[in-house]
């Protein structure tokens, strides 16, 4: 073999294993691979929800409730979530119930906005104790045009004729009229008892209202002495009553004249019962011991 392919043979081994002696090292000095860290299991648990919407007033059935799952951190964060963990028979104890408030799909259950009606119905089971309801007729012209809806609250207006007045001056009309109720909450008109979706007006030809019993007594008064309309009160001023509504105020009717008796608190103490006095026109009004007095 000439002495020139020689030296180009050993050029070519020297230089393939220089290149496999670096190769070797460059494998040595590189990190070795991190491993993943393992991904955090998320915690989760079944709350229970509305399956289908679920109207105001509407009995519950089985099939509107079913179990959801749910960030456990998520439904942990409110006591008011019923939990399948905590109560598995939820779906069977609720069954029956009556919606205080609509419920959209999948929106979770509250205990609080369902009544346990026991047979009785929707009007009954959402009235707060003691309260009454009580139904007028009105039209629109008297209920504000339809623009009166459940939940709102009103002022009630009577309108009658003042018979004294017309004795006096020869059988002219002499109409008057007082507000003698204030801040009431309508509870329906006609028979619904919410605002429909996208809907601002209601129409009904009578009006069911919430009211004190004593209440309940002056408006079946009122209804015989003249006409009945409603006051729509801003949402502002709604919780703001003007005299306030008592369960131990009576109103007596003498013609042209009204008289509030009111009971406590002195009959609590066994003292005579109060009580204030308004005649339209004669600008006089009564103090607690019923003598009147110059405003």
């Amino acid at each position: 073999m000439k002495p020139a392919r020689l030296i180009v043979l050993f050029i070519a081994v020297a230089a393939g294993g220089i290149a496999a002696l670096l190769a070797g090292r460059s494998d040595q000095s590189s990190p070795p691979a991190e491993t993943p860290a393992p991904v955090a299991q998320l915690q989760t648990t079944e709350v229970l929800v509305a399956g289908t919407d679920i109207g105001m007033g509407n009995t519950v059935g089985q099939q509107d409730l079913r179990w959801q799952t749910w960030p456990a951190e998520a439904a942990n964060g409110s006591a008011n979530f019923i939990r399948k963990s905590e109560r598995p028979e939820a779906i069977g104890q609720l069954t029956g119930s009556i919606a205080r408030v609509p419920f959209s799909t999948g929106e979770p259950i509250r205990e609080a906005k369902l009544i346990h009606a026991n047979g009785s119905g929707y009007m009954a089971a959402i009235l707060p104790g003691g309260m009454r309801a009580v139904s007028i007729d009105i039209s629109p012209e008297r209920g504000v045009s339809g623009f009166v809806l459940p939940n709102d609250h009103v002022d009630v207006i009577l309108s009658r004729h003042d018979k004294e007045a017309e004795k006096n001056n020869g059988g002219t009309d002499v109409l008057i009229s007082e507000t003698i109720m204030t801040d009431v909450r309508v509870l329906a008109i006609g028979k619904t008892v919410e605002e429909k979706s996208g809907e601002h007006t209601v129409d009904g030809t009578v009006a069911t209202l919430e009211l004190a019993p004593s209440e309940a007594e002056r408006l079946s008064l009122a209804r015989q002495l003249g006409t009945l309309s409603l006051a729509l009160r801003s949402l502002v001023d709604s919780g703001r009553q003007g005299p306030a509504r008592r369960n131990d105020a009576i109103v007596v009717y003498r013609g042209a004249n009204s008289q509030t008796l009111v009971c406590a608190p002195s009959c609590d103490k066994g003292q005579p019962v109060g009580s204030s006095s308004s005649s339209p026109g004669k600008g006089e009004q009564a103090s607690a011991s019923g003598k009147p007095s110059p405003q």
